[in-house]
């Protein structure tokens, strides 16, 4: 074999070499890569359990309108009612206007409820509104609610899976999840159905104060879709 030749079959298998070198270090960065994702996922689950009706509440910290914080266990020892909302939807218009939503919120917190509305629209959405927005609407409209917590990331809500505005939950004192579902058995727009609708967390407190089982736990939640943050 000449040297030429010799030069030529070494550099071919230094080529084949490098190339299998090059095969073996990226099939590991890509088990490397494919573990790491499996893990923050896995992260991810862990942090954020879906809410279930009988089963402990997630746990969760926002800071209201006025710039104060709050933690939902926090108020461990209170039933404690979750209502999703945004004022640009005609639903929740429907129950700020008519005075229903107000209502149901004074009712409750007279009887030591606490009552935390929660905006999850994202600050993109044209709806939008910034916290002294948001405050001001809610005065506007005599609502009663012990708190206005902003979620514009959307962690609270994609935690409970809220879907609509409005879309209400109640937690009781354990920090159990004992209510999910819509603010009354009439899915409309219509102030006047108010009237004939139950209202279903009015009932849902008063069976629980009472000391009685909530008789609809899981109801169909309506309204306007929640503009969550896109990921």
């Amino acid at each position: 074999m000449s040297p030429s030749t010799l030069d030529e079959s070494r550099s071919m298998r230094a080529a084949r070499n490098a190339r299998a070198s090059l095969s073996r270090a990226s099939r590991r960065a890509v088990m490397a890569a494919a573990v790491a994702l499996g893990a923050t996922f896995l992260m991810n689950a862990e942090a954020a359990p879906a809410a279930v009706v009988g089963q402990k509440a997630p746990d969760f910290v926002a800071v209201d309108t006025q710039g104060k914080k709050h933690q939902l266990s926090d108020f461990a020892g209170k039933f404690v009612v979750l209502e999703w909302t945004n004022p640009g939807c005609p639903f929740v218009r429907k129950h700020y206007g008519s005075g229903n939503m107000p209502a149901t919120q004074k009712s409750a917190t007279g009887k030591g409820v606490v009552w935390l509305s929660i905006n999850s629209t994202e600050r993109a959405a044209s709806d939008y509104l910034a916290p002294a927005a948001l405050d001001a609407w809610m005065k506007q409209h005599a609502a009663a609610p012990t708190a206005v917590l902003m979620d514009e990331d959307g962690v609270i809500g994609q935690a409970y899976a809220a879907r609509t505005t409005p879309h209400l939950f109640i937690v009781d004192p354990k920090g159990v999840l004992v209510y999910a579902g819509g603010i009354d058995s009439i899915p409309s727009a219509r102030p006047d159905d108010i009237k004939t609708a139950t209202n279903y967390v009015n009932q849902a407190l008063g069976e629980v104060l009472g000391g009685k089982p909530i008789s609809s736990a899981s109801t169909r939640p309506y309204g306007c879709s929640i503009k969550y943050k896109s990921v």
